[in-house]
């Protein structure tokens, strides 16, 4: 929302990967990071691309642990570690496993790689939506996989029925 003071969330698109009375975590979907890209990721860590990758980009995915990679994707595939279930929709994988097998073309249908994440303390998500500090809504594959990224914080206000023009930062009295 406007009035979040941290400007590295401005306009950001977060899909909350995981939430419980332990806290939260979740990844910026729309923001690229600056000066990396898929293949030379795959080049530093070593992995052999197998097959052509489709033009996708490396996500910010937050400002915690930013040399951390996390692979959101469609649920047609289970790493051999760690694959979270976040949704029907979605889930999460953050071992090599997933990046050897997308470097392999034996990976997911659709995948979002991205480096870091939001990380909030117990109740702090909690606290900062009850302070205006986020709007919730649902997602769709659609919005995370196939819109471009300058597009997906608009489509998701609107789908939440919001204007964005219609936002300020400020409020006052009649």
């Amino acid at each position: 929302m406007p009035g979040l003071a941290d400007e590295r969330f401005a306009h950001g698109v977060i899909l909350v990967c995981a939430h419980s009375t332990d806290g939260a975590m979740g990844i910026v979907i729309n923001k690229p990071a600056d000066h990396v890209t898929m293949p030379s990721l795959f080049r530093e860590l070593s992995i052999p691309l197998r097959t052509p990758l489709r033009p996708a980009p490396v996500y910010a995915g937050g400002p915690v642990d930013m040399e951390r990679g996390f692979v959101l994707h469609t649920p047609d595939y289970d790493a051999a570690v760690g694959t979270l279930n976040v949704s029907e929709e979605f889930s999460m994988s953050a071992s090599l496993d997933v990046l050897e097998d997308i470097a392999a073309g034996c990976g997911p249908e659709l995948s979002l790689l991205a480096l870091g994440y939001c990380g909030w303390a117990p109740g702090q998500l909690e606290a900062e939506i009850a302070e205006n500090g986020w709007l919730t809504g649902d997602v769709t594959p659609g919005l995370v996989f196939s819109t471009e990224d300058d597009r997906k914080w608009e489509l998701a206000m609107t789908a939440q029925g919001i204007d964005p023009r219609s936002l300020s930062a400020a409020s006052g009295r009649a």
